[in-house]
């Protein structure tokens, strides 16, 4: 039986309701490793640092259609939750509809500017031509991109979490068998794990596109809409944060390339394309576990039921400081074994690597917290805080500390940039957690 939004939460209807978004985004994680695994073995760690230092750039591109996925969906629910039904659905046409239009609009351009993007992020003459086979080809499924990372959030909205979940299986499974074909059969090299990459994405996001356009018996369907400046203005607020966190860790990727290759040189790149894909793994969890959770929140605050909230902040407060804790011990038991897997073939960046992952992983003690915080915010509609603690934790703070803590730790500064980052975006996420309270009365019912 499908749980309903409107339902009061345990913490095993939390958990199962959110399940599916934890999955999803796990198993997105995975296959996005997959391809890292077949291009470090198959190609080479010159190919693997490659396509590690174009990706930041290819990540830009695709940020908004996290921003509307996000912030269309809280702002979707939240209407859901006032009864009016007939404007959720316009609300939500009109997104997916911009987001079409964007995307092809920024394909065009991300192949125009990709060469000179790669030499701008420092790729030398031996990684220029792999970059931008790479980016130019992973350039052709944008859309289909941004269209799988806008439904993982709208199938949560319109209560079929599971629907998303098979999706994500279906384009991961693709992904995974098409690089094998590729890269380790066919020898097609990068060019083949961007290949693969784009048709799994065109699986993830064809899928919901059908199943929105076709009669369902989901809250949303895909149907006529009209131009709503105010709705598409508010979304892009309310999912500012999302977008924020996005450019921000792209932005800060190209500096701790930046770094790496003055302190580690290509070695240096490869370690932490490594510890890129296999972190995804452990925040995949915190952000499945934000992104399920957020309709619930948007509708119950669409319902103005304030008791509703408060179960919904404090029962999923804790959950997040079980999984935080069981995440970093995970992290410190598994780290051997990723990193072999990824570069088990040179000892000397198979060590580099492990102990790099080791100081790195005690940011996912406080990750949770701040993630959560974040996408509470923008399921409230308080885009401004949202977009506050993911600015602060995905920029500010890490620009600092990646570029004072090296001054005084060397390398081991660079490593440690992200955990010291977390930290202080945890002290603005708890004091916003106190302050906002006032204004939505999550953690106090008003009387």
């Amino acid at each position: 039986m499908n749980i309903q939004l409107s339902e009061h939460f345990t913490y095993g209807k939390l958990l199962k309701f959110t399940f599916p978004s934890i999955v999803m985004m796990v198993f997105t994680s995975i296959y996005g490793v997959v391809d890292g695994v077949f291009v470090s073995n198959f190609a080479g760690s010159e190919s693997f640092a490659a396509v590690n230092l174009i990706m930041p750039f290819l990540m830009i591109l695709g940020a908004i259609g996290f921003m509307l996925g996000t912030g269309g969906s809280a702002l979707v629910a939240f209407i859901l939750g006032t009864g009016d039904g007939q404007k959720a659905n316009r609300v939500f046409s009109l997104m997916v509809y911009v987001l079409i239009v964007l995307g092809g609009i920024f394909m065009v351009g991300g192949i125009l500017f990709m060469e000179p993007m790669a030499r701008l992020l420092g790729a030398d003459e031996a990684m220029l031509p792999v970059c931008v086979q790479y980016g130019r080809i992973v350039m052709l499924g944008l859309i289909p991109f941004m269209l799988q990372n806008t439904f993982q959030s709208f199938l949560v909205t319109a209560e079929r979490p599971q629907l998303g979940l098979y999706v994500t299986i279906a384009a991961g499974v693709t992904n995974i068998v098409l690089d094998a074909l590729f890269v380790a059969v066919l020898q097609w090299g990068v060019e083949g794990a961007a290949l693969a990459t784009i048709l799994s994405q065109f699986v993830g996001g064809a899928i919901p596109l059908v199943y929105f356009l076709r009669p369902n018996s989901s809250k949303l369907r895909l149907g006529r809409t009209s131009f709503h400046g105010r709705a598409l203005l508010k979304a892009c607020a309310n999912g500012s944060s999302e977008l924020m966190t996005n450019l921000s860790m792209s932005l800060v990727n190209i500096l701790y390339n930046y770094q790496l290759l003055r302190f580690a040189g290509e070695n240096g790149v490869a370690a932490y394309g490594v510890i890129m894909y296999a972190a995804f793994l452990f925040v995949a969890v915190f952000v499945g576990y934000a992104v399920g959770s957020a309709p619930i929140v948007s509708y119950h605050y669409g319902a103005r039921n304030h008791a509703e909230l408060n179960n919904l902040y404090s029962k999923s407060l804790r959950l997040i400081g079980v999984i935080a804790v069981v995440m970093t011990a995970l992290s410190m038991l598994v780290i051997p074994y990723v990193a072999r897997i990824f570069v088990g073939y040179d000892a000397e960046l198979l060590a580099l690597t492990s102990h790099a992952f080791r100081v790195y992983a005690l940011n996912f003690f406080l990750m949770g917290f701040n993630v959560y915080g974040s996408s509470f915010f923008t399921a409230l509609g308080d885009g401004v805080t949202s977009a506050l603690i993911s600015f602060l934790r995905t920029l500010l703070f890490q620009l600092l500390a990646l570029i004072f803590l090296p001054m005084v730790l060397g390398i081991e500064g660079v490593w440690l940039a992200v955990t010291a980052a977390e930290a202080g975006a945890l002290c603005v996420t708890v004091l916003m957690f106190i302050t906002k309270d006032k204004v939505f009365h999550y953690r106090k019912v008003p009387c």
